[in-house]
């Protein structure tokens, strides 16, 4: 593996990373100012807005995610396999989500790595992406909770 394959692949987490980082932590604020009240729960029928606005912004950073990587197999893979945007838009979609459907493959054994490097990334935004998701369902229980024990 070569000093050029480790440094795309450390620098391509990286940006996914702090774009996922940034965007949750903005979408979170938005969540709390948005849908719960100054009391801490989830106000009348927020929790279910919350989620579905939620899912909506988690697949709109993977979107952009993906095309970040879409943009750098077009911009560093050598060969002409991902001679196109939508070929590398869905080459870079179906690595991310860990589909792995094998109809376009990457012709250099060296940068087929960073395939892999990339299903990695997608695994771990994927599962970030879910504990977001699950912490919101959590709140809303321990708002609900909350609420019946005050009854």
């Amino acid at each position: 593996m070569s000093l050029n394959l480790l440094l795309v692949a450390a620098v391509l987490v990286s940006v996914t990373v702090v774009i996922h980082g940034f965007g949750i932590n903005y979408w979170l604020r938005f969540v709390m100012h948005r849908y719960v009240g100054h009391s801490g729960s989830f106000k009348p029928h927020g929790t279910l807005w919350a989620l579905i606005w939620s899912a909506h912004f988690l697949m709109l950073l993977h979107l952009v995610e993906v095309v970040i990587w879409a943009l750098a197999y077009l911009l560093f893979v050598p060969g002409d396999t991902l001679d196109s945007w939508e070929k590398a838009v869905y080459f870079s979609f179906v690595t991310f989500t860990t589909l792995g459907y094998g109809d376009i493959t990457l012709p250099v054994s060296n940068w087929r790595v960073l395939s892999g490097v990339e299903a990695l990334n997608g695994i771990l935004l994927v599962g970030w992406s879910t504990a977001f998701l699950f912490a919101i369902i959590q709140h809303s229980w321990k708002s609900i909770l909350g609420a019946r024990d005050v009854q």
